[in-house]
């Protein structure tokens, strides 16, 4: 995982759930680190402006995407694949 992008999705996330980066872990869940689904819109939306990338996330079924959002590590995955793809 390329470090810049994993701490931009690390920073993105802390801020939705008023914590710092360093209060983030990689393993966590954005439930357990307190944010909601309006949270999550919100956090997608920020990933999408800062990456300038399209997430293929269904706010109202998460199950249904291809959008990995189990913990911050997957979402950070997902975005390096999804930039990564941009550029190709």
């Amino acid at each position: 995982m390329s470090d810049t992008i994993t701490e931009k999705v690390v920073q993105i996330i802390a801020e939705q759930a008023v914590l710092e980066p360093a209060d983030v872990g990689m393993d966590n869940s954005l439930e357990e680190l307190g944010i909601d689904s309006m949270g999550l819109v919100e956090a997608i939306f920020a990933i999408e402006e800062a990456f300038d990338i399209q997430v293929p996330f269904n706010a109202n079924d998460p199950g249904e995407s291809d959008f990995d959002i189990s913990s911050v590590a997957a979402i950070a995955s997902a975005v390096e694949r999804l930039v990564a793809e941009q550029k190709a």
